[in-house]
């Protein structure tokens, strides 16, 4: 019997818990005291970014904050440098030959007012993809170039998620 009790007390403080903890979480793109990033984020054109990678990176965050739609009446701009190195740490002792590629990839973002004339939010964000190499050149170059777009990929969704928080919280 008092096995019952104390379950049922354990089970009515963790009721009381959540329910007293659920307040202080809110989802990011719901309307609140803080405004609706929504909004925000489909108003937001990004400058086009120069060379191959660039053009994926750029592809990627267009369709993350519109669809890939163009902006009617942009209220932000963004804006991103890449940096990239490749680095093959693997080398095969008898060919002398890399087995691997690493390729790294930073990319400096800065978020401001569509005038330019606030920063809303900077930062720097990185990945690093590997992919295999072989003896045969157009299989390395395809691997590096999709090791590029898995790159791409990563950095629009850190880039996104920095940004949605940031106008979330109001800068």
């Amino acid at each position: 019997m008092s096995w019952s009790r104390r379950a049922a007390s354990r089970v009515c403080a963790a009721s009381m818990g959540a329910v007293a903890l659920g307040g202080c979480f809110q989802p990011l793109y719901q309307g609140g005291a803080a405004g609706s990033a929504g909004a925000a984020l489909s108003s937001i054109v990004v400058t086009p970014i120069s060379e191959r990678l660039g053009y994926y990176l750029t592809n990627e965050l267009t369709f993350r904050f519109n669809g890939g739609a163009p902006v009617d009446n942009p209220q932000y701009r963004l804006t991103v440098a890449l940096h990239e190195r490749v680095q093959t740490p693997v080398v095969d002792t008898v060919s002398g030959q890399a087995t691997a590629a690493i390729v790294g990839i930073d990319a400096e973002y800065k978020l401001e007012t569509a005038g330019g004339l606030s920063v809303v939010t900077s930062g720097t964000a990185f990945t690093t993809e590997t992919y295999d190499r072989t003896s045969q050149r157009f299989a390395n170059i395809r691997a590096a170039r999709d090791a590029e777009i898995r790159g791409a990929k990563v950095l629009g969704d850190q880039i996104f998620t920095r940004v949605a928080a940031a106008l979330h919280s109001g800068g």
